[in-house]
């Protein structure tokens, strides 16, 4: 009983040491890939287009389906090019979810226009030269939920 009792503490000790060097690890790329994302997500939301271009890969483009059901891809630079410096839009986003392994990420963000719609965007980025880039962007959208008001008869 007593080396079983050893033998599970030697293991359990064991994975721990394994699992706080995947951790730090682990922090350091989500960092990282947070980083590009949000330089995306702020760079829409404040008309930096500039912030945009550190996030994405110079060859990267935007895929999503048509209320045509009809597939519609956009050049990156196309994309970028819609947000006029300085000129800040009425975006709010929020990273939903993040998974790596080694240079390779999707992760999943929402980015909501008040009054008009929820877009969630799915990405691919990759890690190279040093740094985390967005490869590949698709997207979907919802209309903005609209609330009634109530008048006092209510």
């Amino acid at each position: 009983m007593k080396l079983v009792r050893s033998l599970i503490f030697v293991m359990c000790l064991t994975f721990s040491f394994v699992g706080y060097s995947q951790s730090e690890n682990s922090s350091s790329e989500i960092e990282q890939i947070t980083e590009t994302l949000m330089h995306y997500i702020e760079g829409t939301a404040n008309g930096k287009p500039d912030r945009l271009r550190q996030a994405f890969h110079p060859d990267f483009n935007l895929y999503t389906v048509t209320e045509a059901d009809s597939l519609r891809i956009r050049s990156g630079e196309k994309y970028i090019s819609n947000f006029q410096p300085g000129k800040k839009s009425n975006r709010v986003g929020r990273i939903i979810s993040i998974d790596f392994e080694k240079d390779a990420a999707i992760a999943k963000a929402e980015i909501v226009v008040p009054n008009w719609r929820i877009f969630t965007d799915y990405f691919l980025l990759l890690k190279y030269e040093g740094s985390w880039k967005i490869v590949h962007k698709s997207y979907t959208w919802k209309p903005f939920p609209v609330t009634e008001t109530k008048t006092k008869s209510d």
